[in-house]
């Protein structure tokens, strides 16, 4: 794993863990687990699981998905045009 996904999980576990400040890492991360879904052994639990489940818990209810957001385009014909590699 490369420096910036370690710095990025621990920006966004921070918020996280300190709402659940009784909780040991072990703890927090089977929480995370089963708040995601992920219904395999905690062994298994991927970084990308992680980073995803705590940019959504950081997420309003009824915003975009933040990766998804950075591609949104206001004026259909730019998207277009954005997409075919015209602008």
């Amino acid at each position: 794993m490369d420096n910036h996904r370690i710095n990025e999980i621990l920006d966004l576990i921070k918020p996280y863990w300190l709402k659940n400040k009784e909780l040991s890492l072990l703890e927090l991360l089977q929480l995370l687990s089963t708040e995601s879904g992920f219904n395999k052994p905690i062994s298994e639990l991927t970084d990308e699981v992680i980073i995803y489940h705590l940019k959504m818990d950081q997420t309003e209810k009824g915003d975009m998905i933040p990766g998804i957001a950075k591609d949104c385009e206001d004026d259909f014909q730019a998207a277009l045009l954005k997409a075919r590699g015209l602008l």
